[in-house]
């Protein structure tokens, strides 16, 4: 686990407190010293003293088995959170529904996999539905592969050793070689493609706006008979347009 001490103005003690609550977010909330210190590879004394800060103030809390919980303080941040990023993501994705027609969702890194922060839905009766919140994989889902294509190659193929590759469709990239090679791609173009790799029938275009953990993808997806390749190849500009304002 990188804390990122060396990146220019970054506090080390903050990037590790937010390491801790992210690895006990991916263990649903509850872990012990020992995994909090495998999982972010912090010596056990520096996780014990920051997660006896952490629940100090309420953001952790430790139990009688002496494991450690996110705390109750997080739920108040979580909900103002989630009203912020709707209030700038939303006019965004009803941008790309109103250019495209179709379902707009906004996503973002977590650890090896990507998770839903907003949807728009289409006005279709016909269209796609991701619950937000919802983690998937990245390289099955378009995304996921725009999230993906700033790391390096060497970065990509050990996210997939760990993450693998599962198989959703016959669709499904299960090759890292090949999903590699699809992955320089997506660099060259600047913007992914999912043609029914994780559900049958649908098709979703994709670009990663920001630098770093950052970042974030919009997309647009469809079904595949409405949501012709042409039409695909079209959102990519309105895609782009929609996000032009948050770019700096």
């Amino acid at each position: 686990m990188s804390t990122h001490g060396s990146g220019r103005g970054r506090v080390q003690s903050v990037d590790r407190a937010f390491a801790l609550l992210d690895a006990l977010s991916r263990r649903g909330g509850r872990a012990t010293l020992g995994e909090l210190a495998a999982d972010t590879g912090l010596a056990a004394a520096t996780v014990h003293r920051l997660c006896a800060t952490l629940a100090e103030s309420g953001h952790l809390r430790r139990d009688v088995s002496r494991d450690y919980l996110l705390g109750p303080r997080l739920q108040r941040i979580g909900e103002a959170a989630r009203v912020a990023t709707a209030s700038w993501a939303e006019p965004v994705l009803a941008a790309v529904v109103a250019g495209t027609g179709e379902t707009a969702n906004m996503a973002v890194r977590e650890g090896d996999g990507v998770v839903y922060l907003a949807q728009v839905p289409s006005p279709h009766s016909m269209r796609m539905f991701t619950e937000v919140g919802r983690r998937v994989e990245v390289h099955c889902t378009a995304v996921g592969k725009a999230l993906v294509a700033g790391d390096d190659d060497d970065e990509v193929r050990a996210m997939l050793d760990r993450a693998g590759m599962r198989r959703y469709t016959e669709s499904t990239v299960t090759d890292p070689d090949v999903l590699l090679e699809e992955i320089r791609q997506v660099r060259r173009l600047g913007f992914a493609t999912d043609e029914s790799e994780q559900e049958e029938g649908v098709r979703c275009v994709a670009i990663a706006v920001g630098v770093g953990e950052a970042a974030f993808a919009i997309s647009a997806s469809g079904p595949e008979a409405r949501f012709t390749e042409d039409r695909r190849d079209a959102a990519v500009a309105i895609l782009r347009d929609a996000v032009a304002g948050l770019q700096s």
